[in-house]
Formats: C-alpha cells, sequence, structure tokens
C-alpha cells in the first residue's frame, strides 16, 4: 500500500470531489490503493522507461491521445532494442540520459551570441525586445565610433500630467512587455523581420530626467535626443542620420523630440494618435497658471507650433474623443495645423479610410509619430493617465500603422503608459506591440 500524510494527500484533491471514494481511513494515517491512485484515475499512469520497453496496445492510449502517435511512429516491439532512437515526441517525454556540453562551452548562455527569444524571453538585460543595451549613446567620445541606424530610448518623466501620475515608470513596463518579442517575422508581410533587417537596432537606455523640475528635466531629454542623433549610421543606411523611436513618459516629453529631429530633418509634420488635442491653450489650466505650468501633456503641441517645428497644415491628429476645454479648442486646433479623425470614424469610413486621410495629409513630408496609449479604449488599455471611454482597439490602431508605409518617419513615441494602473501587463503589452509596428515603419521606409 502506498501512505501519504493527510497534508499530502489535501494537496492532490480536486474542488469539489469527494475522496471517500479513493481512501479509506486507518486513524491518523489515508491510504491509496497502489493499483487504482487518485493522480492515476485522473491522469493517467505514470509513463517510466520500464513501460516504454514492455510497450503495448494497451498501455498507449495516453501517448497516442496527449502526443498524437499513431501506429506507424511506434510498435510494442520499438524499444527492446537499445540502439533504436526513440521517436521525436518520446524523446521529448524520456530523457534518461542527459549530454552535457563542455564545462567551457558557454554558447547557450552568452546573450551576446544567442538569438533574440527563442525560448530566452527572461534572460540578459531588460531591453526593448532583447535589442542590444548600450550605454555609449550619450557620450561624445562615442559619436563616430558607435554606430547604429535606430535607437530606442526611454523618457522617464511624468511630472507633466494633469491627472493620474505613474508614466514614469512607462518605459520600464513597455520593456518588460517586450519580453517575448524578438527576431521574429511578420504575419503580415511575408519575409519580413523587424529586427534582424537592414537597420541596427539598438536599445539606449533611459537619459536622467530630474522629477523635481520640469524645465530641467524637458532640456535634459532634448540634449539627450541630439546626442543620440549625431552617431554615425550603419553602410546599409542612405540618409545616414539615425532615427529615436521613444518611450514614455507622459506626453510632454514629445515636444523634446519634435524640437531634436527639427533641428536634424527640419521643419516636420506629426501624427499624432490621441484621444485628447493637446494644443490647449497653455494659460487654460488654471486661473492663477505660471510660465512653468503652461508647459504640461496638454500643450506641447501649441508650444511646437509656436517655436516653429510644425510645418503649416501639414498634421493630423487621429482617434480623438475627448471633450474639448474649451469652445474655441477647434478654432486654436486649426491654427496650430492639424486636420482630424475622430475615434467613431472609424465606424464610418474604416481602416483604409483612416490610413488615406492620414497619406493625403502627410504627403512626402518628414513626418513625426506621436502615440498616446490612451487613443485606445480602456479595455484594451486602462493603464494610462487620462482614459476616455469609446476608443480604437489595439487590432485597429496597429492596422492602421501597419498601413502607413511609405511615410518618411524621422522619430516617433509611445507615451502615457502607467504601470501601476495596468491589469496582467494589458497595456505593456500593447504599448510594445505599437512600438514594433512605429519600428516596422523605420526600416521599411529609410530617409534619405
Amino acid at each position: 500500500m502506498q501512505v501519504i500524510s493527510k497534508l499530502a494527500f489535501g494537496a492532490l484533491l480536486f474542488a469539489g470531489s469527494s475522496y471517500q471514494s479513493y481512501i479509506h481511513h486507518d486513524q491518523n494515517v489515508m491510504v491509496l490503493p497502489k493499483d487504482d491512485s487518485l493522480i492515476q484515475n485522473h491522469y493517467g499512469k505514470i509513463i517510466t522507461q520500464q513501460d516504454l520497453d514492455l510497450y503495448d496496445d494497451t498501455k498507449h492510449k495516453f501517448l497516442d491521445e496527449y502526443f498524437q502517435l499513431n501506429d506507424n511512429e511506434i510498435s510494442p516491439t520499438a524499444y527492446t532494442n537499445e540502439n533504436v532512437e526513440l521517436p521525436p515526441n518520446l524523446q521529448r517525454l524520456v530523457a534518461s540520459k542527459v549530454e552535457y556540453p563542455d564545462p567551457d562551452d558557454v554558447s547557450d548562455i552568452n546573450n551576446g551570441k544567442m538569438d533574440r527569444y527563442h525560448g530566452n524571453a527572461l534572460t540578459g538585460f531588460l531591453t526593448y525586445a532583447h535589442l542590444p543595451a548600450e550605454s555609449r549613446c550619450y557620450d561624445p567620445e562615442f559619436y563616430d565610433e558607435l554606430e547604429f541606424d535606430i535607437a530606442v530610448m526611454g523618457a522617464t518623466f511624468d511630472t507633466g500630467v494633469s491627472y493620474r501620475p505613474g508614466a514614469r515608470f512607462g518605459p520600464e513596463g513597455i520593456r518588460l512587455g517586450t519580453r517575448r518579442l524578438g527576431a521574429t517575422f511578420s504575419p503580415y508581410r511575408k519575409n519580413f523581420n523587424v529586427l534582424n533587417n537592414w537597420a541596427k537596432i539598438i536599445d539606449c537606455g533611459d537619459p536622467p530626467m530630474t522629477p523635481i523640475d520640469n524645465r530641467i528635466a524637458i532640456d535634459q531629454l532634448y540634449r539627450a535626443e541630439r546626442a543620440v542623433l549625431k552617431h554615425k549610421t550603419s553602410d546599409k543606411n542612405p540618409g545616414k542620420v539615425p532615427r529615436i523611436l521613444t518611450l514614455g513618459g507622459d506626453h510632454a516629453i514629445t515636444f523634446s523630440c519634435i524640437r531634436a529631429a527639427y533641428e536634424k530633418f527640419g521643419k516636420i509634420s506629426v501624427i499624432h494618435f490621441d484621444s485628447h488635442l493637446d494644443t490647449v491653450d497653455p494659460y487654460f489650466m488654471n486661473s492663477n497658471v505660471t510660465e512653468y505650468a503652461a508647459f504640461n501633456h496638454g500643450t506641447f503641441l501649441n508650444w511646437a507650433y509656436k517655436k516653429g517645428y510644425l510645418i503649416e497644415d501639414g498634421n493630423m491628429h487621429a482617434g480623438l474623443r475627448g471633450w474639448y476645454e474649451l469652445a474655441d479648442d477647434v478654432d486654436r486646433d486649426d491654427k496650430v495645423g492639424f486636420s482630424r479623425i475622430m475615434a467613431r470614424d472609424i465606424d464610418k469610413i474604416g481602416v483604409e479610410g483612416i490610413i488615406t486621410k492620414i497619406k493625403e495629409r502627410i504627403g512626402n513630408n518628414p513626418v513625426y509619430i506621436s502615440v498616446d496609449i490612451d487613443v485606445l479604449d480602456p479595455s484594451t488599455a486602462p493603464a494610462t493617465g487620462t482614459v476616455e471611454p469609446g476608443g480604437w482597439s489595439s487590432r485597429e490602431l496597429l492596422s492602421v500603422l501597419d498601413g502607413l508605409d511609405g511615410l518618411r518617419v524621422v522619430g516617433a513615441d509611445v507615451v502615457e503608459v502607467s504601470p501601476p494602473f495596468d491589469s496582467g501587463e494589458v497595456t505593456t503589452q500593447v504599448a510594445g506591440e505599437v512600438a514594433r509596428s512605429l519600428l516596422a515603419l523605420m526600416v521599411l521606409t529609410p530617409v534619405v
């Protein structure tokens, strides 16, 4: 008889199962019949090498059901000879011998040599999609030596928000959400691999951004982006200028990104995926607003316009649905140079209609794409500072982004991801996928 303690046996019981049929009591000990154990009743007999050696038709129901073996793969006499190799499915099941590598062989644990992902989701440094980590991006001594075509960097800033904070943890959260991503192939573009293509893509980490003074923080990010854009590129880059994907951070950080891109590429168009305009009157937010407070995540596009960074009448909002603060918000938005696609327009003209409107507006202009994660419905992306019901689904947004191939994307960002409000990494994983679509646009269309 097999004897187990009450505690151990209790751990084996299914909720709601009646254990009287499986045991009998012997004072303080519960006894299981050897050939009719609870585990075997529910899961089938535990398979050993001896069982395989004595394999017959009465014992392979478990294997047939769970490993989908057929009579051509296995027979009652298949394992009587030690030289007969097990079928692949059974090799996975039975591993009585392990052949270890040479003690000095590190080919399977050297992150710099392994393929990204391929089961290594939890290894190495925490970078976007297991990209190579690079600490020299902001060092002037390496502008000529360190070459890359696209840099991912984070902006750990959220003191420009008007409601819920937490976006300072966005870069780390988005990277965590990409642990399963790697150099894989798109199911929508044949043989297209974003991370293993002509472009050398690296992760530059997060430059310092003080949480004490917004003016200093925004300037720190601007100088960091400016430094990254001074690096040389690979020989495969026809434009010879690197591009940046920034992980935010609240939406105020986009001002620094646009400023740095403007200095490198000239005036640019902006495609702004958001539920809010973000061209709000800088002096509206409260009755005692200061010049310091006038810069925030709802006014940065207005400031970018005032500074002359934007192409006139060459910019587009997409996914709007937040109620306007003032009656003249739309008139001001027109003046700043934006056209508007409302969230509900996708129900009328569909994804293709959205893509067409954006491309017609942008044309061949150099364009910066900014994605506030609150463009998505709260059911898709709950972890953000200012949620608005009635947003797009992740599939709709990704389809629109993928349809923008051919545009001359000079930079991009994903912002307003606030991991403290997330549930099961839903938002961070969506944000990571959005970032991959933005990288794909850069890889598909080099900017010359």
